[in-house]
């Protein structure tokens, strides 16, 4: 039986690829869509935007529906937004510290 944390490593290995976020992203900005309108938006082919919503709805990120031929997405846990601002204060923080310690690299030389 798995555990809170490999249920949670498999959630963030989903989220883990640049072309997934930007899906993510995208579906932030929309309701729902089709798997042709997010393959247009984030420029992959229909075929790699496929695979990868599969690993995003396989781990519990994305919710599908079918009407005729057409498949539509949606988040199914739109708190993912909280999670994308939380990754960018980190990175704005990594990146603040970075640049005291080159401002403090800069008066010793």
């Amino acid at each position: 039986m798995k555990d809170i944390f490999d249920m949670r490593a498999e959630v963030a290995k989903a989220l883990s690829h640049p072309v997934r976020l930007r899906v993510i992203d995208f579906l932030l900005e929309q309701n729902e869509a089709c798997v042709c309108d997010i393959s247009e938006a984030i420029s992959e082919g229909q075929s790699t935007t496929s695979k990868h919503l599969a690993v995003l709805k396989d781990a519990g990120v994305l919710s599908s529906r079918k009407d005729g031929l057409m498949v539509f997405y949606r988040l199914e846990t739109p708190c993912v937004r909280n999670f994308f601002q939380c990754i960018d204060e980190v990175l704005l923080t990594d990146m603040q510290g970075r640049q005291r310690v080159l401002a403090a690299k800069e008066t010793i030389s």
